[in-house]
């Protein structure tokens, strides 16, 4: 494995000062502007099932069809590349680059697709749209995970969700709203779509200059100047608001120096990299598949176009209630525990919306479904934030976060067909028999996270046993 060496600053490591920090108005910021991010992500993500019946009915597609799959599975495709691509950026050359890169491509291809003139040139426009939003949420993990005292790191995330989620709801309302007219100020409703996306995108890439390098990065490629400038500006809000500071704990040390894609796969950390990856696998059957298959499933119960948007979009609602429901229970219980009991709900609501076909039931299953599915989602992106040191933190998450983009690539593929032959239930069935397995999954491979420093974290093994292996030592990077 390739050796680390420590390095602390003032006496302490960037690690333990931040971690003695009370909430600033700094780390406010900070989440409030990566939310915003996360609310274009969200955006991008549920649009294509949110306008699938629409763009179906504008190019003449038929449902199942190759050309159909391609349209809803095309920018989860571009985000696997993202996944990984941005997210190594973000190891080797800082979160900030890769924040900026992220919004840059899905802004910009986001406004060429509104004026696609047919559905490849559309296709190719999400596809690399797709890789910009597909760095976006592991990154946002890893970043907050970097910069947010351990205590309340869980509920701020949350929060960040939280602000991104409103996105989901707030696409199937306005795609009810305009999508469906055929005009709107000389281009059709649908186009205005992409259009406000990718404009919304572009304000929130000029919010991001604001932001601070993650401090941990810094120190962890050797620039400890600049993480000192970085948290002092932090220290300095904090005794500006409370008036003081407790002493940081100066055991708790961050390895120095940069990490390789394949120490994922060493002893210490293999473990945890093929459960993250076998979970994000199964893990976008559950949670990516019901926010862009409903409008479809809606249509092949019977309900037209216009009722299965107004239907979508209020079950919708329950994105962002759940992400709210999760943050004061985030932090009381296991990462991982949460994430098993919440799957547990999603199979009972999805089987009763795949069953049934009274309205009031289709309403409320839907909207728990959502509710209980951001539950789930905000803590798995706090956990999977938590699994792997500085170095490796983005790089981790993103590759796992890729292998749900194949997933989700995949899906169309698997599901429209299920939906199509043998109808929602049999399709929910399939469903519900994937989030059993990820439940097994994360029950045998998960570590412990909640509560824990992120240098605790990852100092011991998954059984919780202190690792014993003293980190050789290495030639010190040189200040930038």
């Amino acid at each position: 494995m390739t050796s680390h060496q420590y390095s602390s600053v003032g006496g302490a490591s960037v690690a333990a000062r931040l971690n003695r920090l009370p909430i600033t108005r700094l780390h406010l910021f900070a989440v409030v502007i990566v939310g915003i991010g996360v609310f274009f992500e969200m955006y991008e993500l549920f649009l294509a099932g949110t306008l699938g019946s629409v763009l179906t009915r504008e190019y003449g597609i038929a449902n199942g069809s190759t050309a159909q799959k391609l349209m809803l599975s095309s920018a989860l495709i571009g985000a696997f590349i993202g996944a990984i691509w941005l997210n190594r950026i973000a190891d080797r050359f800082g979160r900030r680059r890769a924040f900026f890169l992220t919004l840059s491509l899905y802004s910009v291809f986001s406004v060429l697709g509104a004026f696609s003139p047919n559905i490849e040139i559309l296709v190719i426009c999400r596809f690399i749209a797709g890789i910009g939003v597909g760095g976006e949420l592991p990154l946002v993990d890893a970043y907050l995970s970097d910069l947010l005292p351990a205590r309340v790191r869980g509920k701020f995330i949350g929060w960040a969700y939280t602000v991104g989620l409103l996105a989901v709801p707030g696409v199937g309302f306005l795609a009810r709203g305009i999508s469906t007219k055929s005009d709107v100020w000389g281009l059709a409703g649908w186009r205005w779509m992409f259009i406000i996306g990718g404009l919304g995108a572009a304000i929130c890439w000029a919010l991001r200059r604001f932001l601070p390098e993650s401090p941990r990065w810094l120190e962890s490629v050797g620039r400890t100047k600049e993480a000192d400038a970085i948290v002092s500006r932090f220290e300095r809000r904090a005794i500006a608001e409370t008036g003081t500071l407790p002493e940081p704990d100066r055991t708790e040390a961050a390895p120095i120096g940069r990490a390789r894609v394949r120490e994922l796969f060493e002893p210490r950390w293999r473990k945890r990299t093929i459960m993250l990856w076998v979970f994000h696998f199964l893990q976008n059957f559950g949670f990516g598949s019901f926010g862009i298959l409903a409008p479809i499933v809606l249509t092949v119960k019977g309900f037209d176009l216009n009722t299965g948007l107004v239907y979508a979009a209020i079950t919708y609602i329950g994105y962002p209630v759940g992400s709210l429901l999760s943050l004061p229970i985030i932090e009381r219980i296991e990462r991982r525990t949460l994430v098993m009991l919440s799957s547990a709900g999603m199979i009972v609501c999805g089987l009763v919306f795949g069953f049934t076909n009274s309205e009031w039931l289709l309403l409320t299953a839907g909207f728990l479904y959502t509710a209980i599915s951001n539950i789930f989602s905000n803590a798995y992106h706090v956990y999977q934030g938590e699994l792997f040191p500085t170095q490796l933190r983005a790089t981790g998450a993103g590759t796992g976060y890729s292998v749900s983009r194949i997933a989700g690539a995949v899906q169309p593929f698997v599901l429209l067909p299920l939906l199509k032959g043998y109808g929602s239930g049999a399709m929910f069935i399939g469903i519900s028999v994937i989030m059993a397995l990820l439940i097994i999954n994360i029950a045998a491979f998960g570590p412990r996270t909640t509560g824990r420093s992120l240098e605790e974290v990852n100092a011991t093994k998954d059984d919780d046993t202190v690792l014993t292996e003293t980190p050789a030592p290495t030639k010190a990077l040189s200040q930038d």
